[in-house]
């Protein structure tokens, strides 16, 4: 089974190298937007959420992956029957969630913020796929920090996975984003 992982990112330091070393690691790389146009602007091929999701990111990006294929495949994979519906449906299981949020603390603290654009800093998808992801950290790996991509591409190139210890860690991050 190949491996897969979905990134959406605000934050986009160090993401070519870490998307360019899981690509070579095999994993699958699902994105969105401004997100997958930096990786494949850097090379590294992306295949666009609204391919999974069958449904273009609508609202001006503020839908793009509020959708049953995109988190059913974060959530399942506890139990045989989880995989039976996801093959029954055509869902494809995520292993890894690269995600950090739009800069809300950033953008209201900045002077003269309008509240337009505030509103449009509040992260609605992201915080959604963050807590699928480390509900589920078990099975899928969740990643909220570009500080840790090095260390986590390493772990990956090394071991082929993540131990359950730094899975935990990462999901308590994740719960704390």
């Amino acid at each position: 089974m190949k491996k897969r992982v979905l990134i959406s990112v605000s934050d986009k330091r160090g993401l070519k190298e870490f998307a360019g070393g899981l690509t070579e690691l095999g994993y699958e790389i699902v994105s969105t937007g401004g997100t997958a146009k930096a990786l494949k602007g850097a090379g590294v091929k992306v295949t666009m959420a609204s391919e999974v999701t069958g449904f273009p990111e609508i609202l001006e990006g503020r839908v793009k992956t509020l959708h049953p294929n995109i988190h059913a495949g974060i959530l399942a994979r506890g139990d045989k029957s989880h995989m039976q519906q996801l093959e029954e449906l055509g869902i494809e299981p995520f292993d890894m969630v690269v995600v950090n949020l739009y800069p809300f603390r950033e953008t209201v603290a900045k002077p003269g913020v309008n509240l337009e654009e505030a509103i449009e800093n509040i992260d609605i998808g992201g915080p959604s796929m963050v807590r699928a992801a480390a509900k589920n950290f078990a099975i899928v790996a969740v990643i909220v920090n570009p500080a840790r991509y090095e260390e986590i591409l390493k772990m990956l190139q090394e071991n082929g996975d993540l131990d359950g210890v730094v899975r935990l860690e990462l999901a308590l991050e994740a719960f704390t984003h």
